[in-house]
């Protein structure tokens, strides 16, 4: 009998997700060769269908495109998910810290009050909902100080129209920073068997803090997927075509990790993906996992490894055959 979807608190807010959340960067389309509306729509449907009621995206995928097709794939379901969305990436303004080009524009690091404000219209618009479960500042901007970033988040809480507030891609003096000027309840932040160096860095400090901690690239963009052997060939824009994590070595020494769990994940009736999915979700300070789904079957995939429980056994043997072939990876 599959176990209930497992659920937790984001941080002080009182507000409870499924430990898998819905990633769509991917959905955008932007860096992951092109995006399909019809297939987007099923995946975050099912997703919410399957019991994952955390959904994470943002102004920056695609430039307002993946919070459009959220918006209309949540119509008739808003009330049965936690809604997260981000701040800080703009391209209505030059203010703040230029970060890269997007078609030719530039798009900037920008937390400044009056571009917050701006943003969250522009999303509660995109996502066709009066509020957002959780705002998240996407990437830090060293332009602007932190407590005026969180004035106004605390000023959008205070009128209902986002409801936790949560920091990307932060050092343990941002997260410092946001502590003593406000309520932060989550921090979200790449961590995967891969690249586990958050459990000295942030971890020690957010559990001390009861900030919980939204990961992603639990898969490392698919690399631990178990789908993407020492054969697979990307193409276009597609960003792992020239990442050296995805070298053809590292993708031996992963099959060889792949072949050792294997068999963990056939006592439990599940794939590699959602094997290495549940090790994420179980590992201390770890809150949530975010994970991509392009198709309702992706979208299914994921949504079952919340439903797992590997045994103490289990996670033992997980860790130990990472420690020996997943150690010197390249890139």
């Amino acid at each position: 009998m599959p176990h209930e979807m497992l659920t937790r608190q984001i941080g002080r807010s009182g507000i409870e997700a499924s430990v898998i959340g819905l990633g769509t960067w991917a959905i955008g389309g932007w860096m992951w060769g092109g995006t399909e509306e019809t297939a987007s729509i099923a995946a975050i449907q099912t997703s919410v269908d399957e019991g994952v009621s955390l959904i994470d995206t943002a102004p920056a995928y695609g430039q307002g495109l993946a919070e459009e097709i959220v918006g209309k794939a949540l119509v008739g379901r808003r009330d049965k998910v936690v809604l997260a969305t981000k701040c800080g990436l703009v391209w209505h303004t030059t203010k703040g810290n230029r970060f890269f080009d997007y078609d030719g524009q530039p798009v900037h690091r920008y937390l400044g009050k009056d571009a917050i404000i701006h943003e969250v219209e522009q999303s509660l618009k995109r996502l066709r909902t009066d509020h957002i479960d959780h705002y998240i500042t996407h990437w830090q901007d060293p332009t602007t100080p932190i407590e005026e970033t969180m004035e106004a988040l605390e000023s959008l809480k205070a009128q209902g129209k986002i409801r936790s507030i949560g920091a990307s891609n932060t050092t343990p003096a941002d997260i410092t920073a946001y502590l003593a000027a406000g309520q932060l309840d989550a921090v979200q932040e790449e961590y995967s068997m891969l690249k586990r160096d958050l459990e000295q860095s942030l971890l020690p400090l957010c559990h001390e803090h009861g900030v919980s901690v939204l990961s992603y690239s639990s898969l490392a963009l698919g690399l631990l997927s178990g789908k993407v052997g020492p054969d697979r060939v990307f193409s276009g824009d597609d960003q792992r075509r020239d990442n050296p994590r995805f070298s053809q070595g590292n993708r031996r020494k992963i099959a060889a990790f792949m072949e050792e769990i294997a068999p963990i994940a056939e006592a439990h009736d599940a794939t590699l993906a959602q094997t290495v999915i549940a090790w994420t979700v179980q590992q201390p300070g770890i809150t949530f996992s975010l994970c991509g789904a392009r198709t309702a079957e992706q979208a299914r995939e994921n949504a079952a490894a919340g439903r797992m429980r590997l045994t103490p056994e289990d996670l033992t043997a997980i860790s130990t055959a990472g420690a020996r072939h997943l150690i010197d990876l390249d890139g």
